[in-house]
């Protein structure tokens, strides 16, 4: 039995990903709309919507001048929606200390003895087990307490769940990274074994990949200009305010019909796609960037040009490239091996529904 998990692990190490899923060494990838917005043609087209930017501001002030005789910067729909934060904080802190310390001391302790026991396979169902359990109560059930029991609006409530979400990819890739590494490099006589530093642990919980490795690609400086995740949030709040809560909260109590759901709904496609390209914008572009240049992580390959997609699975495949880099080698390909069916239909059918419901939680 021992033999056979030795054997499969070493499987498994053969078909490991490269850097961010692709090969290590050494490609440096700038973001691609950065590449684009030296085109002054494209550029023509992030004006444009800072111009509309600016006339949802004008449009705002004026008519609350008008209204109310005086200048009304209300942000009351913000407030709500980001409300509780300091249930959040300290949630997030209990998550994140969790998975910064309890992961890593298991498998440190797991590695340090796998080697001298005589029953490795009882050794890692054990600590598996444990790791399991640990997981499911402190990155599953605990923050979903914390958003049903405290009653989290809208935007506190999302932060929590995709944190969740990050933590636990995150610790499986290094959890499923580290495992093959200590198997197949037993220490040697006096020797302590070969096991990941903390601080690269440290380091890949804060830096914008899924897929775990002891080094990355750095930059030499950091470039402070991604800032525009303020500007997409005050964007959608005015998107909102202007355009949907009017259709979703009229002033007169009219009664529910199939005419009003149906002009409801048609009221919302122009809004609803602008938010779309705001929330694509603001945390595939800035917030990935805005970290990558925190901590001068130089693969800034999160997207791909999705808008020139020729096909649904096409699209899936390159709007987010982050999780779609974990899911094909952590789910397909795993996934591929393990079944040792040959029948990649099934696998991309199951991976398929995965990547769905991943993509609707972290964007």
């Amino acid at each position: 039995v021992d033999q056979a998990l030795s054997e499969s692990v070493q499987t498994l190490s053969q078909i490991q990903p490269h850097q961010n899923g692709r090969p290590a060494q050494a490609y440096v990838f700038i973001p691609v709309f950065s590449e684009l917005f030296e085109i002054n043609h494209i550029r023509t087209i992030y004006h444009m919507f800072l111009a509309i930017f600016l006339i949802f501001s004008l449009s705002t002030l004026t008519v609350d001048y008008l209204e109310h005789g005086r200048l009304v910067l209300e942000f009351d729909l913000l407030f709500y929606a980001f409300g509780k934060l300091g249930v959040v904080t300290w949630a997030w802190t209990i998550m994140f200390l969790y998975t910064l310390l309890v992961p890593y001391r298991l498998l440190d302790s797991w590695g340090s003895l796998y080697h001298k026991s005589p029953s490795k396979l009882g050794l890692s169902l054990g600590f598996g087990l444990v790791l399991c359990a640990l997981q499911t109560c402190v990155l599953g059930l605990f923050p979903v307490y914390v958003v049903v029991h405290n009653q989290l609006p809208p935007a506190s409530r999302f932060i929590v769940i995709l944190e969740q979400i990050r933590f636990l990819m995150k610790t499986y890739s290094f959890i499923r990274e580290s495992v093959p590494l200590i198997i197949n490099n037993p220490p040697k006589e006096g020797e302590n074994p070969r096991f990941p530093t903390f601080s690269s642990y440290l380091y890949f919980l804060f830096c914008p990949t899924l897929i775990y490795r002891e080094s990355y690609p750095r930059n030499s400086r950091i470039r402070w200009k991604y800032v525009g995740i303020l500007l997409c949030l005050f964007y959608g709040f005015y998107i909102l305010e202007r355009l949907c809560v009017p259709v979703f909260r009229p002033d007169t109590n009219q009664t529910f019909s199939k005419r009003s759901m149906v002009l409801a709904v048609f009221h919302s496609i122009l809004p609803g796609t602008m938010l779309l390209l705001l929330c694509f914008f603001a945390f595939l572009h800035c917030w990935l960037n805005l970290f990558a240049e925190l901590m001068r992580f130089a693969d800034r390959m999160f997207y791909k040009d999705w808008w020139n997609s020729y096909s649904f699975a096409n699209y899936y495949r390159t709007w987010n490239v982050v999780v779609h880099d974990f899911l094909y080698y952590y789910g397909y390909r795993d996934f591929l091996w393990v079944s040792a069916l040959k029948q990649p239909h099934m696998t991309h059918t199951t991976v398929y529904f995965t990547c769905m419901y991943l993509n609707c939680a972290d964007p």
